[in-house]
């Protein structure tokens, strides 16, 4: 491979943001040591380290205001913070795209300028309080009330029992500055009590001064220690908390001082969907985080393969990337790498919505929408989700593969792999979307079945490594499952089932057909990114094709249930996989090159050689 091909592949990684200048400051706002924790910090010390480091990061980067304009330039910093240090990421993602975000584009001419300010100078940290602790889905009526007051024109914030308390929060450190965006029930009425209920929106509440010291009216129950995402988790409780107007995010909506109440939203339902459009800006980062995580899990997992010998008695010194499971697993992981890689610059790039635009709700309102998320976006969601699970899926097997070291020697892997969990149910729950999904997709509401077109061989499989391939099988995947999904709900119906009696009976099958549309979505934005005149055989081409051939041997149960491939498909994956990743296999350092990882991301036991 030229240098050239290694410039294309740098290129690619680096997706979207083409501003040399500007990644070359992001790059340096998170340096190399924040990927290391010293030994012997405690529980506190560790976080007030990674909050100390959001702040030298956030104030040696691009101004906030611009990088949420800048889709691109905020995945890369989040990016370069999540292959550092997941715990930084997520307490970056909090302030900058849930607290910081809403203000600017929730806020209007009356958003608070003192939070912003501070939030911008990191004179202290944004946090979400959104999710209650008693029951599920909470988000789409929470509990916790503001109460307008019409003397002052504010309004009063109270979590009514424990468990509408706010968990988890990142709020539990003792000694750090917190501002919180808090996700309420909005209420009034003459007297302040009781009253009309007026869909959700958000407060910016400082639930932390300076020193720490909690305000008045706030509870902060620090949660015990985990070790998956290492933050400063607590409960919140809110007992009569005040705020001025300015910290309500109206969005368009008033009150007068008449106590007459309008709001553009038109309805409870729909505020709910509108208070949520800054959703795009989250569901970007993390499909980037997802592919960052990705790229760093494969490039410790070659580095720790690449020249290692082997004494198994089946060929004693024989290079462990010569056996077949350890090539497979490196070059697949490389694969999932640049295909995320892919997916992460397809949403970032200027033909997907600007950040705080909704396309229009089902129905009009979103009422039709099971959770807020699919009313936003449904296929910016359906991207996250399938992006965490591939992620999930691909850091745990290059934790596997790297065998003891990869457990033991380093915590990046693992902490990767938490992350990746995590983020399975932050940013709206992966099995939710999927079955918002379904709805949509048995409802037919904005959502046209693919067209699969004809076969492109009998039987496709036996050409699995060309796109024509892919797209057939995941397409008519698609179709069929989702006829059958409706075939079945309309039954249900017309036997007199309720809507939830008709659904939950059918909910595996609801998740396989939304698993199907998010499949056939991936290869779709994989195949449109392969190289235009690369051979099928070259380095980018190649580890494309062997994340389609992987991703349809995942769904094989579903394509031979349906009917669609036929018996010794798994055959025939494993010769395409086996074809791609000999031609790959003389590539590999440069692939690994190519992933653009930040200096410091080695085999897991680099750090313990002599």
């Amino acid at each position: 491979m030229t240098g050239d091909d290694r410039t294309a592949l740098i290129r690619f990684t680096r997706g979207a943001l083409t501003d040399d200048k500007t990644r070359a400051r992001i790059d340096a706002a998170v340096p190399p040591g924040h990927g290391t924790v010293p030994g012997g910090l405690t529980t506190a010390d560790r976080h007030l380290l990674t909050y100390r480091r959001l702040r030298h990061t956030g104030l040696a980067a691009p101004p906030a205001a611009r990088l949420l304009d800048d889709p691109p330039a905020l995945c890369r910093l989040l990016d370069r913070a999540a292959i550092a240090d997941p715990a930084l990421f997520h307490v970056m993602l909090l302030h900058y795209t849930l607290t910081l975000a809403p203000i600017l584009r929730l806020g209007g001419p009356r958003a608070p300028r003192a939070a912003r300010t501070a939030l911008e100078r990191f004179d202290t940290f944004g946090t979400l309080l959104m999710t209650e602790l008693g029951r599920s889905n909470s988000h789409l009526s929470p509990r916790t009330l503001a109460r307008h007051d019409p003397a002052t024109g504010g309004f009063t914030l109270t979590t009514p029992d424990p468990g509408a308390a706010k968990f988890p929060t990142s709020t539990g450190h003792p000694a750090l500055p917190k501002t919180a965006a808090v996700y309420a029930t909005l209420v009034h009425g003459p007297d302040g009590h009781g009253g009309a209920e007026h869909g959700v929106f958000v407060f910016i509440v400082p639930l932390r001064d300076a020193t720490g010291r909690p305000a008045d009216g706030v509870r902060i129950v620090p949660a015990p220690e985990t070790s998956g995402l290492r933050v400063d988790y607590a409960a919140v409780h809110l007992d009569g908390v005040r705020v001025p107007r300015e910290a309500w995010l109206a969005d368009g909506a008033d009150l007068t001082p008449a106590g007459t109440f309008h709001d553009p939203a038109g309805s409870p339902a729909a505020r709910l969907t509108r208070t949520m459009r800054t959703g795009p800006t989250v569901w970007r980062a993390i499909i980037s985080m997802a592919a960052a995580i990705t790229r760093a899990s494969a490039g410790i997992l070659t580095a720790h393969s690449t020249g290692r010998t082997t004494l198994g008695r089946l060929a004693p010194r024989r290079p462990l990337t010569d056996y077949r499971n350890q090539r497979e697993a490196v070059l697949g992981a490389l694969a999932d790498a640049y295909a995320l890689t892919a997916v992460a610059a397809h949403v970032q790039t200027p033909a997907t919505p600007a950040p705080g635009t909704t396309p229009a709700p089902a129905q009009g309102d979103g009422t039709a929408a099971w959770a807020p998320w699919s009313a936003v976006d449904r296929d910016l969601t359906l991207l996250k989700a399938a992006a965490t699970a591939q992620a999930q899926r691909t850091v745990t097997a290059c934790r596997v593969h790297s065998g003891a070291p990869g457990f033991a020697a380093d915590d990046r892997l693992n902490a990767y792999r938490g992350l990746a969990h995590a983020y399975q149910s932050a940013g709206g729950d992966n099995d939710l979307i999927a079955y918002d999904t379904a709805r949509a997709m048995a409802a037919l509401d904005r959502y046209t079945p693919p067209d699969p077109g004809p076969p492109p061989g009998r039987p496709p499989e036996t050409i699995l490594d060309t796109p024509a391939a892919w797209l057939y099988l995941a397409r008519t995947a698609e179709r069929r499952l989702r006829d059958r999904l409706a075939a079945r709900i309309s039954a249900a119906r017309q036997a007199g089932a309720d809507p939830f009696t008709a659904w939950n009976a059918h909910l595996p099958l609801a998740a396989r057909a939304a698993t199907a549309y998010a499949d056939r979505a991936v290869l779709e934005i994989v195949a449109a990114a392969l190289p235009a005149g690369e051979p099928a055989e070259g380095p980018l081409g190649g580890v494309l094709r062997l994340h389609a051939v992987n991703r349809l041997a995942h769904a094989a149960a579903v394509l031979l249930d349906e009917g669609i491939a036929e018996p010794g498909f798994l055959d025939a994956a494993a010769a395409a996989r086996g074809r791609l990743c000999d031609a790959l296999a003389p590539h590999t350092a440069a692939l690994a090159a190519g992933l653009d990882l930040p200096p410091g991301i080695a085999a897991p036991a680099a750090a313990l050689a002599p």
